[in-house]
Protein backbone atom coordinates (compact mmCIF):
# COMPACT_ATOMS: atom_id res chain seq x y z
CA UNK A 1 0.00 0.00 0.00
CA UNK A 2 1.05 3.58 -0.70
CA UNK A 3 0.18 6.83 1.05
CA UNK A 4 0.35 10.40 -0.23
CA UNK A 5 0.88 12.96 2.52
CA UNK A 6 0.05 16.51 1.45
CA UNK A 7 0.45 19.59 3.65
CA UNK A 8 -2.69 21.72 3.46
CA UNK A 9 -2.09 25.25 2.09
CA UNK A 10 1.53 24.72 3.09
CA UNK A 11 2.99 28.23 2.76
CA UNK A 12 0.01 29.82 4.53
CA UNK A 13 0.11 27.12 7.23
CA UNK A 14 3.82 27.81 7.89
CA UNK A 15 3.06 31.50 8.47
CA UNK A 16 0.12 30.67 10.73
CA UNK A 17 2.19 28.36 12.94
CA UNK A 18 4.09 31.38 14.27
CA UNK A 19 1.31 33.93 13.82
CA UNK A 20 -1.82 32.06 14.95
CA UNK A 21 -3.91 35.23 14.89
CA UNK A 22 -4.30 34.54 11.15
CA UNK A 23 -5.97 31.16 11.66
CA UNK A 24 -9.30 30.95 9.77
CA UNK A 25 -8.60 34.32 8.18
CA UNK A 26 -7.70 34.96 4.50
CA UNK A 27 -3.96 34.77 3.75
CA UNK A 28 -2.04 35.06 0.46
CA UNK A 29 1.66 34.47 -0.26
CA UNK A 30 3.41 36.50 -2.96
CA UNK A 31 6.18 35.37 -5.31
CA UNK A 32 9.72 36.74 -5.50
CA UNK A 33 9.74 40.56 -5.55
CA UNK A 34 6.11 40.49 -4.36
CA UNK A 35 4.98 39.96 -7.94
CA UNK A 36 1.94 37.68 -7.90
CA UNK A 37 -0.03 35.32 -5.67
CA UNK A 38 1.56 31.84 -5.46
CA UNK A 39 -0.36 30.42 -2.49
CA UNK A 40 -3.73 31.07 -0.85
CA UNK A 41 -5.54 29.91 2.24
CA UNK A 42 -9.00 28.40 1.82
CA UNK A 43 -10.50 31.65 3.08
CA UNK A 44 -8.69 33.65 0.37
CA UNK A 45 -9.85 31.17 -2.29
CA UNK A 46 -13.43 31.64 -1.10
CA UNK A 47 -13.07 35.40 -1.62
CA UNK A 48 -12.22 34.83 -5.28
CA UNK A 49 -8.45 35.54 -5.24
CA UNK A 50 -7.08 33.64 -8.26
CA UNK A 51 -3.74 31.86 -8.42
CA UNK A 52 -1.15 34.05 -10.14
CA UNK A 53 -3.07 37.27 -9.43
CA UNK A 54 -0.75 40.31 -9.90
CA UNK A 55 -0.32 41.86 -6.46
CA UNK A 56 -0.50 45.46 -7.66
CA UNK A 57 -3.90 44.85 -9.29
CA UNK A 58 -5.43 43.32 -6.17
CA UNK A 59 -4.05 45.67 -3.50
CA UNK A 60 -7.39 47.42 -3.05
CA UNK A 61 -9.24 44.12 -2.75
CA UNK A 62 -6.68 42.84 -0.23
CA UNK A 63 -7.29 45.91 1.95
CA UNK A 64 -11.06 45.92 1.50
CA UNK A 65 -11.49 42.25 2.41
CA UNK A 66 -8.89 42.18 5.19
CA UNK A 67 -6.59 39.72 3.43
CA UNK A 68 -3.20 39.27 5.09
CA UNK A 69 -0.26 39.45 2.66
CA UNK A 70 3.06 37.66 3.15
CA UNK A 71 6.18 37.77 1.00
CA UNK A 72 7.50 34.28 0.25
CA UNK A 73 9.80 33.13 3.06
CA UNK A 74 11.62 30.12 1.62
CA UNK A 75 14.07 29.58 4.52
CA UNK A 76 11.05 29.11 6.80
CA UNK A 77 9.12 26.91 4.35
CA UNK A 78 12.16 24.73 3.61
CA UNK A 79 12.91 24.13 7.28
CA UNK A 80 9.28 23.34 8.12
CA UNK A 81 9.18 20.92 5.18
CA UNK A 82 12.28 19.13 6.50
CA UNK A 83 10.62 18.78 9.90
CA UNK A 84 7.50 17.23 8.40
CA UNK A 85 9.52 14.81 6.24
CA UNK A 86 11.68 13.73 9.19
CA UNK A 87 8.53 12.76 11.11
CA UNK A 88 7.29 10.68 8.16
CA UNK A 89 10.57 8.73 8.30
CA UNK A 90 9.56 7.47 11.74
CA UNK A 91 6.51 5.65 10.32
CA UNK A 92 8.22 3.92 7.38
CA UNK A 93 11.74 4.01 5.90
CA UNK A 94 10.29 4.05 2.36
CA UNK A 95 9.64 7.75 1.72
CA UNK A 96 9.77 9.65 -1.59
CA UNK A 97 9.83 13.43 -1.14
CA UNK A 98 7.71 14.46 -4.12
CA UNK A 99 7.74 18.23 -3.54
CA UNK A 100 8.24 20.73 -0.72
CA UNK A 101 4.80 19.85 0.71
CA UNK A 102 4.13 16.32 -0.59
CA UNK A 103 5.59 12.88 0.02
CA UNK A 104 4.75 9.33 -1.04
CA UNK A 105 5.14 6.54 1.52
CA UNK A 106 5.21 2.82 0.86
CA UNK A 107 4.04 0.48 3.61
CA UNK A 108 5.94 -2.78 3.10
CA UNK A 109 5.31 -5.44 5.72
CA UNK A 110 2.28 -3.64 7.20
CA UNK A 111 -0.15 -6.46 6.33
CA UNK A 112 -1.49 -6.74 9.87
CA UNK A 113 -1.68 -3.00 10.56
CA UNK A 114 -4.75 -0.80 10.30
CA UNK A 115 -3.32 1.76 7.87
CA UNK A 116 -6.15 4.23 8.44
CA UNK A 117 -5.25 4.29 12.15
CA UNK A 118 -1.57 4.69 11.21
CA UNK A 119 -2.58 7.64 9.05
CA UNK A 120 -4.48 9.21 11.95
CA UNK A 121 -1.43 8.81 14.22
CA UNK A 122 0.75 10.39 11.52
CA UNK A 123 -1.60 13.34 11.08
CA UNK A 124 -1.89 13.92 14.84
CA UNK A 125 1.88 13.76 15.42
CA UNK A 126 2.72 16.16 12.59
CA UNK A 127 0.05 18.59 13.82
CA UNK A 128 1.40 18.41 17.39
CA UNK A 129 5.09 18.59 16.54
CA UNK A 130 5.02 21.16 13.72
CA UNK A 131 1.57 22.78 13.71
CA UNK A 132 1.15 21.93 10.00
CA UNK A 133 -2.22 20.38 9.01
CA UNK A 134 -1.99 17.52 6.51
CA UNK A 135 -4.23 15.27 4.41
CA UNK A 136 -3.42 11.60 3.81
CA UNK A 137 -4.63 9.33 1.02
CA UNK A 138 -3.90 5.59 1.24
CA UNK A 139 -4.34 3.14 -1.64
CA UNK A 140 -2.71 0.18 -3.44
CA UNK A 141 -0.92 2.45 -5.97
CA UNK A 142 0.53 5.97 -6.17
CA UNK A 143 -2.09 7.27 -8.62
CA UNK A 144 -4.91 5.93 -6.44
CA UNK A 145 -3.24 7.44 -3.36
CA UNK A 146 -3.45 10.81 -5.16
CA UNK A 147 -7.18 10.26 -5.66
CA UNK A 148 -7.62 9.20 -2.02
CA UNK A 149 -5.75 12.30 -0.85
CA UNK A 150 -8.05 14.57 -2.84
CA UNK A 151 -11.07 12.90 -1.24
CA UNK A 152 -9.52 13.19 2.24
CA UNK A 153 -8.98 16.91 1.71
CA UNK A 154 -12.29 17.66 -0.05
CA UNK A 155 -14.46 15.87 2.53
CA UNK A 156 -12.30 16.49 5.60
CA UNK A 157 -15.32 16.78 7.93
CA UNK A 158 -16.26 13.18 7.11
CA UNK A 159 -12.80 11.68 6.59
CA UNK A 160 -10.89 13.51 9.32
CA UNK A 161 -8.21 14.25 6.74
CA UNK A 162 -7.41 10.53 6.19
CA UNK A 163 -8.99 8.33 3.52
CA UNK A 164 -8.10 4.77 2.57
CA UNK A 165 -9.11 3.05 -0.69
CA UNK A 166 -8.89 -0.54 0.51
CA UNK A 167 -11.82 -2.20 -1.25
CA UNK A 168 -12.93 -2.55 -4.86
CA UNK A 169 -16.17 -0.73 -4.06
CA UNK A 170 -14.27 2.27 -2.71
CA UNK A 171 -11.94 2.27 -5.73
CA UNK A 172 -14.77 2.36 -8.26
CA UNK A 173 -16.68 5.02 -6.33
CA UNK A 174 -13.54 7.18 -6.03
CA UNK A 175 -12.73 6.89 -9.75
CA UNK A 176 -16.28 7.78 -10.78
CA UNK A 177 -16.00 10.91 -8.61
CA UNK A 178 -12.61 11.94 -10.07
CA UNK A 179 -12.75 14.09 -13.21
CA UNK A 180 -10.42 13.02 -16.01
CA UNK A 181 -8.64 16.39 -15.81
CA UNK A 182 -7.74 15.66 -12.17
CA UNK A 183 -6.06 12.32 -12.87
CA UNK A 184 -2.35 12.38 -12.04
CA UNK A 185 -0.40 12.35 -15.32
CA UNK A 186 -3.24 13.33 -17.69
CA UNK A 187 -2.16 16.53 -19.46
CA UNK A 188 -4.25 19.15 -21.23
CA UNK A 189 -3.98 17.63 -24.72
CA UNK A 190 -4.87 14.12 -23.55
CA UNK A 191 -7.75 15.57 -21.53
CA UNK A 192 -9.24 17.15 -24.68
CA UNK A 193 -8.86 13.93 -26.67
CA UNK A 194 -10.46 11.82 -23.92
CA UNK A 195 -13.35 14.23 -23.35
CA UNK A 196 -14.00 14.20 -27.10
CA UNK A 197 -14.42 10.42 -26.80
CA UNK A 198 -16.87 10.89 -23.92
CA UNK A 199 -14.41 9.95 -21.17
CA UNK A 200 -15.26 12.34 -18.35
CA UNK A 201 -13.97 10.56 -15.26
CA UNK A 202 -11.18 8.22 -14.17
CA UNK A 203 -13.47 5.17 -14.08
CA UNK A 204 -14.37 5.57 -17.75
CA UNK A 205 -10.66 5.91 -18.56
CA UNK A 206 -9.93 2.49 -17.02
CA UNK A 207 -12.58 0.93 -19.30
CA UNK A 208 -10.64 1.92 -22.44
CA UNK A 209 -8.60 -0.81 -24.10
CA UNK A 210 -4.92 -0.94 -23.24
CA UNK A 211 -4.01 -1.14 -26.94
CA UNK A 212 -5.80 2.14 -27.70
CA UNK A 213 -4.16 3.86 -24.74
CA UNK A 214 -0.70 2.63 -25.74
CA UNK A 215 -1.23 3.84 -29.32
CA UNK A 216 -2.45 7.33 -28.40
CA UNK A 217 -0.90 7.93 -24.96
CA UNK A 218 2.23 5.72 -25.09
CA UNK A 219 3.42 3.57 -22.21
CA UNK A 220 2.84 6.45 -19.77
CA UNK A 221 -0.92 6.22 -20.33
CA UNK A 222 -0.81 2.45 -19.87
CA UNK A 223 0.93 2.88 -16.52
CA UNK A 224 -1.67 5.43 -15.39
CA UNK A 225 -4.51 3.04 -16.31
CA UNK A 226 -2.92 0.16 -14.42
CA UNK A 227 -2.29 2.39 -11.42
CA UNK A 228 -5.94 3.45 -11.35
CA UNK A 229 -6.94 -0.21 -11.48
CA UNK A 230 -4.97 -0.74 -8.27
CA UNK A 231 -1.93 -2.37 -9.90
CA UNK A 232 1.24 -0.62 -8.60
CA UNK A 233 3.31 0.26 -11.66
CA UNK A 234 5.07 3.50 -10.72
CA UNK A 235 7.65 2.66 -8.09
CA UNK A 236 8.80 4.81 -5.21
CA UNK A 237 11.84 7.03 -5.93
CA UNK A 238 13.58 7.16 -2.56
CA UNK A 239 16.67 8.80 -4.10
CA UNK A 240 15.95 11.88 -6.17
CA UNK A 241 17.53 11.63 -9.65
CA UNK A 242 20.00 14.41 -10.49
CA UNK A 243 18.59 17.38 -12.36
CA UNK A 244 19.15 17.52 -16.12
CA UNK A 245 19.40 21.31 -16.10
CA UNK A 246 19.95 23.93 -13.41
CA UNK A 247 18.87 27.56 -13.57
CA UNK A 248 19.26 30.70 -11.49
CA UNK A 249 16.94 33.52 -12.53
CA UNK A 250 15.83 36.66 -10.74
CA UNK A 251 13.54 39.63 -11.21
CA UNK A 252 15.20 42.78 -9.93
CA UNK A 253 13.66 45.05 -7.31
CA UNK A 254 14.12 47.98 -9.68
CA UNK A 255 15.48 48.00 -13.22
CA UNK A 256 19.06 47.81 -14.52
CA UNK A 257 20.22 49.78 -17.56
CA UNK A 258 24.03 49.75 -17.49
CA UNK A 259 26.17 46.80 -18.56
CA UNK A 260 28.42 46.61 -15.48
CA UNK A 261 25.52 46.09 -13.08
CA UNK A 262 23.97 43.47 -15.33
CA UNK A 263 27.35 41.77 -15.74
CA UNK A 264 27.63 41.51 -11.95
CA UNK A 265 24.21 39.87 -11.76
CA UNK A 266 24.90 37.41 -14.57
CA UNK A 267 28.24 36.45 -13.03
CA UNK A 268 26.55 35.84 -9.68
CA UNK A 269 23.86 33.69 -11.33
CA UNK A 270 26.50 31.63 -13.15
CA UNK A 271 28.39 31.07 -9.88
CA UNK A 272 25.16 29.99 -8.21
CA UNK A 273 24.52 27.44 -10.97
CA UNK A 274 28.06 26.11 -10.58
CA UNK A 275 27.59 25.63 -6.83
CA UNK A 276 24.28 23.82 -7.37
CA UNK A 277 25.93 21.53 -9.93
CA UNK A 278 28.77 20.65 -7.56
CA UNK A 279 26.24 19.72 -4.87
CA UNK A 280 24.81 17.03 -7.14
CA UNK A 281 28.29 16.24 -8.55
CA UNK A 282 27.44 17.31 -12.10
CA UNK A 283 29.18 19.33 -14.81
CA UNK A 284 27.65 21.09 -17.82
CA UNK A 285 28.58 21.35 -21.49
CA UNK A 286 26.09 24.07 -22.52
CA UNK A 287 24.71 27.21 -20.94
CA UNK A 288 22.01 29.75 -21.75
CA UNK A 289 21.98 33.43 -20.75
CA UNK A 290 18.83 35.52 -21.02
CA UNK A 291 17.75 39.09 -20.26
CA UNK A 292 14.32 40.67 -20.30
CA UNK A 293 13.09 44.27 -20.12
CA UNK A 294 10.34 45.57 -17.85
CA UNK A 295 7.05 44.69 -19.64
CA UNK A 296 5.10 47.18 -17.52
CA UNK A 297 7.23 50.22 -18.30
CA UNK A 298 5.36 52.62 -20.55
CA UNK A 299 6.74 54.37 -23.62
CA UNK A 300 9.45 51.75 -24.15
CA UNK A 301 9.86 48.99 -26.71
CA UNK A 302 9.89 45.60 -24.94
CA UNK A 303 13.06 43.61 -25.43
CA UNK A 304 14.10 40.12 -24.44
CA UNK A 305 16.79 37.88 -25.80
CA UNK A 306 18.84 34.80 -24.99
CA UNK A 307 22.09 33.26 -26.11
CA UNK A 308 23.26 29.63 -25.96
CA UNK A 309 26.94 28.85 -25.56
CA UNK A 310 28.62 25.49 -26.11
CA UNK A 311 31.52 25.25 -23.69
CA UNK A 312 34.92 23.91 -24.87
CA UNK A 313 34.64 21.14 -22.27
CA UNK A 314 32.31 20.14 -19.44
CA UNK A 315 32.91 22.12 -16.25
CA UNK A 316 31.51 22.96 -12.82
CA UNK A 317 33.85 25.91 -12.21
CA UNK A 318 32.51 29.30 -11.10
CA UNK A 319 35.31 30.95 -13.03
CA UNK A 320 34.64 29.23 -16.35
CA UNK A 321 30.87 29.58 -16.19
CA UNK A 322 31.09 33.24 -15.21
CA UNK A 323 33.52 33.93 -18.07
CA UNK A 324 31.26 32.39 -20.72
CA UNK A 325 28.08 33.84 -19.21
CA UNK A 326 29.51 37.34 -19.61
CA UNK A 327 30.49 36.50 -23.21
CA UNK A 328 26.86 35.52 -23.83
CA UNK A 329 25.60 38.70 -22.17
CA UNK A 330 27.76 40.85 -24.47
CA UNK A 331 26.10 39.20 -27.47
CA UNK A 332 22.57 40.18 -26.44
CA UNK A 333 22.95 43.34 -24.32
CA UNK A 334 21.32 46.42 -25.81
CA UNK A 335 21.99 49.98 -24.65
CA UNK A 336 19.09 52.11 -23.42
CA UNK A 337 16.93 49.21 -22.25
CA UNK A 338 15.68 48.95 -18.66
CA UNK A 339 16.13 45.31 -17.71
CA UNK A 340 13.85 43.74 -15.12
CA UNK A 341 14.87 40.08 -15.22
CA UNK A 342 17.90 37.99 -16.12
CA UNK A 343 19.10 34.46 -15.66
CA UNK A 344 21.55 31.68 -16.43
CA UNK A 345 20.70 28.04 -17.18
CA UNK A 346 23.23 25.22 -17.38
CA UNK A 347 22.34 22.27 -19.61
CA UNK A 348 23.83 19.04 -20.88
CA UNK A 349 24.58 17.94 -17.33
CA UNK A 350 26.65 14.80 -16.82
CA UNK A 351 28.18 13.22 -13.69
CA UNK A 352 31.47 14.96 -12.98
CA UNK A 353 33.35 11.66 -12.69
CA UNK A 354 32.15 10.71 -16.21
CA UNK A 355 32.67 14.04 -17.95
CA UNK A 356 34.30 14.13 -21.36
CA UNK A 357 37.73 15.77 -21.30
CA UNK A 358 39.32 17.69 -24.15
CA UNK A 359 42.35 16.13 -25.79
CA UNK A 360 44.02 19.43 -26.72
CA UNK A 361 43.17 21.56 -23.66
CA UNK A 362 45.10 21.21 -20.41
CA UNK A 363 42.74 23.39 -18.36
CA UNK A 364 40.15 20.67 -17.72
CA UNK A 365 40.87 20.13 -14.02
CA UNK A 366 42.53 23.48 -13.39
CA UNK A 367 39.89 24.76 -10.97
CA UNK A 368 38.85 21.51 -9.26
CA UNK A 369 40.91 21.96 -6.08
CA UNK A 370 40.08 25.67 -5.93
CA UNK A 371 36.32 25.05 -6.17
CA UNK A 372 36.53 22.35 -3.48
CA UNK A 373 38.21 24.85 -1.17
CA UNK A 374 35.58 27.51 -1.95
CA UNK A 375 32.79 25.05 -1.13
CA UNK A 376 34.41 24.12 2.18
CA UNK A 377 34.75 27.78 3.17
CA UNK A 378 31.13 28.51 2.25
CA UNK A 379 29.96 25.47 4.20
CA UNK A 380 31.83 26.61 7.29
CA UNK A 381 31.38 30.37 7.20
CA UNK A 382 28.23 30.84 5.12
CA UNK A 383 27.44 31.50 1.43
CA UNK A 384 28.98 34.25 -0.73
CA UNK A 385 32.08 34.64 1.45
CA UNK A 386 34.28 34.30 -1.63
CA UNK A 387 33.33 36.03 -4.87
CA UNK A 388 34.84 36.52 -8.29
CA UNK A 389 36.49 39.82 -9.21
CA UNK A 390 33.55 40.86 -11.41
CA UNK A 391 31.17 40.43 -8.48
CA UNK A 392 30.74 43.43 -6.18
CA UNK A 393 31.95 42.48 -2.70
CA UNK A 394 30.03 45.27 -0.99
CA UNK A 395 26.79 45.12 -2.94
CA UNK A 396 23.94 43.09 -1.49
CA UNK A 397 21.23 42.44 -4.00
CA UNK A 398 17.90 42.16 -2.28
CA UNK A 399 14.50 41.23 -3.59
CA UNK A 400 11.44 43.34 -2.91
CA UNK A 401 9.87 41.70 0.14
CA UNK A 402 7.71 44.27 1.88
CA UNK A 403 5.60 41.68 3.72
CA UNK A 404 8.35 39.28 4.80
CA UNK A 405 7.89 37.43 8.09
CA UNK A 406 10.77 36.36 10.33
CA UNK A 407 12.87 33.26 9.73
CA UNK A 408 11.54 31.83 12.98
CA UNK A 409 13.31 28.45 12.79
CA UNK A 410 16.60 29.20 11.04
CA UNK A 411 17.80 32.56 12.39
CA UNK A 412 18.44 32.92 16.12
CA UNK A 413 17.95 36.70 16.04
CA UNK A 414 14.45 36.30 14.55
CA UNK A 415 12.91 33.71 16.87
CA UNK A 416 9.63 34.43 18.64
CA UNK A 417 9.88 36.79 21.60
CA UNK A 418 7.45 36.04 24.44
CA UNK A 419 6.43 39.20 26.29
Amino acid sequence: MFALVDCNNFYASCERVFQPQWERRPVVILSNNDGCVIARSNEAKALGIPMGAPAFKYQEQFKRQGIKIFSSNYPLYGDMSNRVMSILDKFTPNVEIYSIDEAFLEFKGFDFFDLKEEGKKMKKQIQQWTGIPISIGIAPSKALAKVANKIAKKFSLNTGGVYCIDTEKKRIKALKWTKIADVWGIGRQHKKRLEHLGVENAWQFTLLSEDWIQKHMTVVGVRIRRELMGLPTIQLEEIQPPKKSIATTRSFEGTISNFSDLEERISTFASSCAEKMRKQQSSCSTMLVFIKSDPHKKNTIPYQNSYVLNLPYTTDSNIMLSKYAVIGLKKIFREGVSYKKAGVMTMGLTPTIKRQLSLFDNNNNKHTSLMQSVDKIHKRFGPSRIKLANQDLNRTWKMKQEYLSNRFTTEISEIITVK
